[in-house]
């Protein structure tokens, strides 16, 4: 049984967890929450560079992976968290030579206690992205 928490916010009771989104990381593209808590944790489902309506954002892997990036600081926002508060991301690049790419603006995102990190080269990303970003968080004190 799902109750509507409002403003985003879902809770099911069975499962004992509750999701959300954020009007700047904007609307799903699947059947998926973008961010859901379970256990003190919070689980963000893959960023992509999409703008507010869903479209993907053209442009360089920096400047896909800072609008991924501040996609996914606005779901942790919404629930109450920072950056600070990730303790596990993943990366998934379509081409690995552009990790430095990457790595110079997510190093600005995270510029001290960066979490722990994997970074996957994958044949491809929805919408045809160039990078994907996913986090988890944990909620200070539990």
């Amino acid at each position: 049984m799902s109750v509507d928490l409002g403003e985003g916010f879902r809770k099911d009771h069975r499962m004992g967890h509750k999701g959300w989104t954020s009007k700047v990381a904007g609307p799903a593209i699947g059947p998926y929450q973008q961010a859901t808590e379970a256990g003190g944790f919070v689980f963000l489902s893959g960023q992509l560079a999409l703008d507010e309506t869903g479209n993907l954002l053209s442009g360089t892997v920096a400047e896909q992976t800072r609008k991924a990036l501040e996609r996914a600081q606005s779901l942790l926002k919404e629930g109450g968290l920072s950056l600070a508060d990730v303790v596990k991301a993943t990366v998934f690049l379509v081409d690995l030579k552009t990790f430095s790419e990457m790595n110079g603006v997510y190093a600005e995102f995270f510029p001290q206690n960066p979490p722990s990190r994997s970074t996957i080269q994958v044949a491809g990303l929805p919408k045809g992205g160039a990078v994907e970003i996913e986090l988890l968080a944990k909620r200070p004190g539990s």
